[in-house]
């Protein structure tokens, strides 16, 4: 069984204790969370945030033990309705940016079946995690390493740190902190906070997660609460509905512990505290002190949710196999998103030149999109026809991968494909016959071919999901 949203509980209470004048004073309790060397000096690709703002990788782990390795006990494991595997998949993964200052903390979702390039291949990113920890078991193994602890933990790092630079590969943002939890800080936590309101525009059972809700708004705990953010099948979209409901879920929880009391009620910040020493991992480089002090200019439960864009989210990715399948993204668009909706900051648009061919039989097609492009700072190169095909692309050089991105996104979120063909300083764009951007009818509106996970949840409560 996969189990998502219960990654970000765990985590956003630790955020919003932090902003508290109590949870200020009380936070020393926390000293001894457990740690794991994840964030190296100098990691990433990405440019630090101009404004001082804080990126957190927060992680769920299908773990069915608690953070110090203890096995989870059998009533729990069945309360949650949880199998006997999944430790090595990471089935929750949010980049949560904290600014420095009075402003909402944003957020988007990366969904675990994002199909991604990873070391050895093009594979889900939540295997990213699972190949990691067993390459770097079984390096130990071959050195002559004999110790279980050492072994298990080496690896358990390993994994961490391959889930992080999976995520900064495809987002292009520079992970600051990681915070990783489990099933035990979901049940515990969801619980010392007295339930999260939810609301269901309909009726859902689904026997495998142990979903069984009524149609409205309803306050959810526990096994159900994880019931909640792990159903995935009866719903429209599958994995993108259980996304959201992530999404709607930690919205709820933050409006939750700031309305009612929960921090300033010494019985369930205790039971919070113990559920966070328990099962949270969190990045040996987070000064929790340091961190209060930017909490405490944060605007209180302002949260914006988004999800990264998704090109199809059935993709057949094995010919042999039809029934294996992905969500298939395009990483180029991924970055330009992730850069838009957290301000990082901007590549100039303008240093490469823009060639344009029309493969759709409209006419004109090519020179009105180019003229769309000079618009927006592009410099025109050529323009003309090209062998009939149905969908449109851009195609860049590695070195102009940012201006791809920014080109495919001004012409309504395209296919982005790098390749070593296209000359030194070109960017290609091929419109197809399908293509409905700018310049379609003498300048039209831009139609996004990218899927999203619905608009951002800014609030709780009133945001009824499927």
């Amino acid at each position: 069984m996969r189990i998502a949203g219960k990654v970000v509980v765990a985590a956003l209470a630790l955020v919003v204790f932090a902003g508290t004048a109590y949870g200020y004073s009380t936070l020393s309790a926390l000293d001894d969370v457990t740690r794991s060397n994840v964030i190296g000096a100098g990691s990433g690709p990405g440019e630090q945030p101009a404004d001082g703002a804080v990126d957190i990788l927060l992680v769920g782990r299908d773990s069915r033990t608690d953070a110090q390795g203890n096995p989870l006990p059998q009533d729990v494991l069945d309360e949650l309705r949880a199998g006997a595997n999944g430790d090595d998949l990471t089935d929750t993964l949010i980049v949560l940016r904290i600014p420095n200052g009075q402003q909402e903390v944003k957020g988007f979702s990366v969904p675990r079946d994002a199909y991604v390039s990873l070391p050895g291949g093009k594979t889900k990113i939540n295997a990213a995690f699972g190949q990691a920890k067993a390459a770097e078991a079984q390096k130990l193994r071959t050195s002559g390493e004999t110790g279980k602890n050492k072994i298990e933990q080496d690896s358990l790092t390993a994994g961490r740190r391959a889930t992080r630079q999976a995520v900064e590969d495809l987002t292009g943002v520079t992970i600051d902190h990681y915070a990783e939890v489990n099933l035990l800080s979901f049940y515990e936590i969801s619980k010392a906070v007295g339930g999260v309101e939810v609301c269901l525009n309909h009726a859902t059972s689904d026997p495998d997660s142990g979903a069984d809700f009524e149609a409205g708004k309803q306050k959810i705990s526990g096994g159900d609460a994880l019931a909640f953010v792990r159903q995935r099948k009866n719903l429209p979209r599958s994995d993108l509905d259980r996304v959201r409901r992530q999404q709607v879920f930690l919205a709820a929880l933050a409006h939750q512990v700031l309305s009612a009391g929960t921090l300033a009620d010494p019985g369930k910040l205790s039971d919070l505290i113990a559920a966070v020493k328990k099962s949270v991992v969190l990045d040996q480089s987070w000064d929790l002190l340091d961190f209060v002090g930017r909490m405490r200019g944060v605007s209180g439960g302002g949260i914006e949710f988004a999800t990264i864009p998704v090109l199809d989210p059935d993709y057949r990715y094995d010919p042999a196999d039809r029934r294996k399948t992905a969500v298939r993204v395009d990483p180029a668009q991924v970055k330009a998103f992730a850069a838009e909706l957290i301000g990082a900051p901007a590549k100039a648009a303008g240093k490469a030149t823009v060639d344009v061919s029309n493969a759709g039989g409209v006419s004109g097609l090519a020179s009105r999109v180019a003229d769309t492009l000079k618009g927006k700072g592009f410099t025109p190169g050529a323009t003309g026809n090209a062998a009939p095909q149905r969908t449109s692309v851009v195609r860049y050089p590695a070195a102009l991968a940012a201006e791809g991105a920014a080109v495919a996104k001004e012409l309504g979120g395209l296919s982005t494909v790098e390749s070593a063909d296209v000359p030194a300083g070109h960017i290609q764009v091929v419109l197809g016959k399908v293509y409905a951007g700018p310049g379609v009818s003498g300048g039209g509106s831009a139609a996004g071919t990218v899927l999203r996970a619905d608009q951002p949840v800014t609030s709780a409560g009133d945001n009824c999901v499927d």
